[in-house]
C-alpha cells in the first residue's frame, strides 16, 4: 500500500523546550494506528503539526506526498483534544456549516449516527454533558471521507458504557483505504481495533510495530508492552 504519512526528522521546540526530537516514521493508508504515551509525551504536537496548526522546527512532514496546507487539508478530518465548537450553536446547524465547509462531509451519516446515540439535533452544545459534546464532535469528524483521520483522544472524556460504541463508529465509519491515527493513554479499551502502534516518549519514537508483530515476537497485549516501557 501506498504511504499515507511520511516525518523525516521531525523536531519541534518551544522556546528551551523540545516537544519532538528527530522522529522519522511511515504510515501506510488502511491502518488504524494507535498514537501512545504518557501525557506530555509529544502526541498532541505531532497532531498539530500534521494538520498544520503548528510549523516544525526542523524536518519535514508529508500526506499523500504534499507538504501540509491547503490540499492536504481536504484529506484530513480532525478532532482536536478540546472542543473547538461554539456551544449556542444546535447540532443541526453544526452539520448545515460542515456541508458548507467539507465537500466530502456527509449528513446522511451524521444524522445516522445521532440517532443511534439519542442525540436530539435540534439540541444545543450548551445544554449537553461534556461526554454528549464530544459524541457530537467525533460524528462530525467521522462524518467526512476523508483519506487520513487524525483523533486526539476520541474517547478521554466518554463514559466506559460508550466506548465501544464509540469505537464502533469509528471503524465503520471509514474507507478501507483511509487510515485513522488514535492518540489515547487509553490503551486496553483501544487495543483490539488497532492495526499499528507508535510508542512515543518525551518527544522521541520508542517504536513503531505492527500489532501482529508485537503479539507474535513478543507474545505481549499493546498495553502490556505499553506498561513494561513506559514502567505503568
Amino acid at each position: 500500500m501506498s504511504i499515507i504519512l511520511e516525518c523525516k526528522g521531525i523536531t519541534k521546540t518551544f522556546g528551551d523546550k523540545r516537544a519532538l526530537s528527530d522522529i522519522n516514521l511511515q504510515i501506510e493508508q488502511g491502518r488504524i494506528v494507535g498514537l501512545l504515551g504518557p501525557n506530555g509525551s509529544g502526541k498532541t504536537t505531532l497532531i498539530k503539526l500534521i494538520n498544520e496548526l503548528l510549523t516544525p522546527t526542523a524536518g519535514e512532514i508529508r500526506v499523500a506526498g504534499m507538504r501540509p496546507g491547503i490540499e492536504t487539508k481536504k484529506l484530513v478530518s480532525y478532532l482536536p483534544e478540546k472542543t473547538y465548537l461554539n456551544d449556542w450553536m444546535r447540532v443541526h446547524q453544526i452539520i448545515e456549516l460542515f456541508m458548507d465547509f467539507y465537500n466530502d462531509f456527509k449528513p446522511e451519516k451524521a444524522y445516522d449516527m445521532l440517532k443511534r446515540l439519542n442525540i436530539n439535533p435540534n439540541d444545543r452544545l450548551k445544554t449537553m454533558s461534556r461526554g454528549t459534546r464530544e459524541k457530537v464532535q467525533l460524528i462530525l469528524v467521522m462524518s467526512r471521507e476523508a483519506k487520513l483521520y487524525l483523533l486526539d483522544e476520541p474517547i478521554g472524556g466518554v463514559d466506559p458504557a460508550a466506548r465501544d460504541y464509540i469505537l464502533e463508529t469509528i471503524i465503520s465509519n471509514y474507507q478501507e483505504d483511509a487510515t485513522i491515527i488514535i492518540s489515547t493513554h487509553l490503551i486496553s479499551d483501544v487495543e483490539k481495533i488497532l492495526d499499528h502502534i507508535v510508542f512515543i516518549n518525551n518527544g522521541q519514537l520508542v517504536l513503531s510495530s505492527s500489532v501482529d508483530e508485537i503479539r507474535n515476537e513478543k507474545g505481549k497485549s499493546v498495553d502490556a508492552l505499553f506498561r513494561e516501557v513506559f514502567k505503568c
